[in-house]
């Protein structure tokens, strides 16, 4: 699962798990999780970007917590 980067609007910088991409009306949303383990609290971003924009920008769309299913 890709892990990336992303800086906050204090300066600080935070790594998320991107689960999920989708495009919904020509924009792009992700859903992330802080881990990978089963208790992991998932977020969905929304592009704000600026169509011209070389760095992406994201907002919290959703929060939610969530406990991912296991195969057991």
């Amino acid at each position: 699962m890709e892990k990336i980067k992303f800086q906050l609007e204090d300066g600080t910088e935070a790594e998320f798990y991107v689960e999920e991409q989708t495009r919904i009306g020509g924009v792009a949303y992700l859903l992330v999780s802080d881990s990978q383990d089963d208790e992991a609290t998932a977020y969905i971003f929304k592009d704000v970007s600026e169509d011209d924009s070389q760095e992406a920008c994201y907002e919290t769309v959703s929060y939610t917590h969530l406990t991912l299913p296991t195969n057991s």
